[in-house]
């Protein structure tokens, strides 16, 4: 059995939706797995919600005895915290927390790359630390998300000869 820890803005288990970035969303959804069966889905409150230091988030996930995560989007140094507690990371999670992990089970959702706002947040080593800041950084994280769904679609219709 494996338990996925998902970023999430709201507590509705598989039904909630995903957040862009991990470290600032308000819950993470804890879903176990056997196979490809869900067992248990749990969701609990980010307590670094408000502001988080870095390595603080990660920690808390490993604390959750999480053996992969899931998100929006998240910095390089939170990748490298996860890598370094053995956690397997996945970015480019949206939608609903179901449809994230249906995408990561069926092998769709793999590997972590830093966000191009987080890399920014990396280099210089600031996080946003107002509600304007963070909803700025999320509509990017979206606008990002969109242009890749626009994208599958768009080689769905080219496939289909539409």
């Amino acid at each position: 059995m494996i338990r996925i820890a998902i970023s999430s803005e709201d507590d509705r288990g598989l039904d909630s939706v995903v957040s862009p970035h991990f470290g600032r969303c308000p819950y993470f959804v804890l879903v176990d797995v056997e196979g490809r069966d869900v067992q248990a889905v749990n969701a609990v409150q980010n307590p670094f919600y408000g502001q988080h230091q870095p390595g603080q988030v990660p920690a808390f996930i490993h604390s959750q005895n999480a053996n992969v995560m899931l998100s929006g989007g998240m910095g390089g140094r939170a990748i490298q915290s996860f890598q370094q507690l053995g956690i397997e990371t996945a970015t480019g999670a949206f939608g609903t927390v179901q449809m994230s992990l249906e995408r990561y089970l069926g092998g769709e959702l793999v590997g972590a790359e830093a966000c191009a706002t987080s890399k920014a947040h990396y280099d210089d080593g600031e996080y946003e630390q107002d509600e304007t800041g963070r909803l700025r950084e999320e509509a990017d994280m979206l606008k990002q998300q969109l242009d890749e769904i626009e994208a599958r679609l768009k080689k769905m219709n080219d496939a289909d000869g539409k």
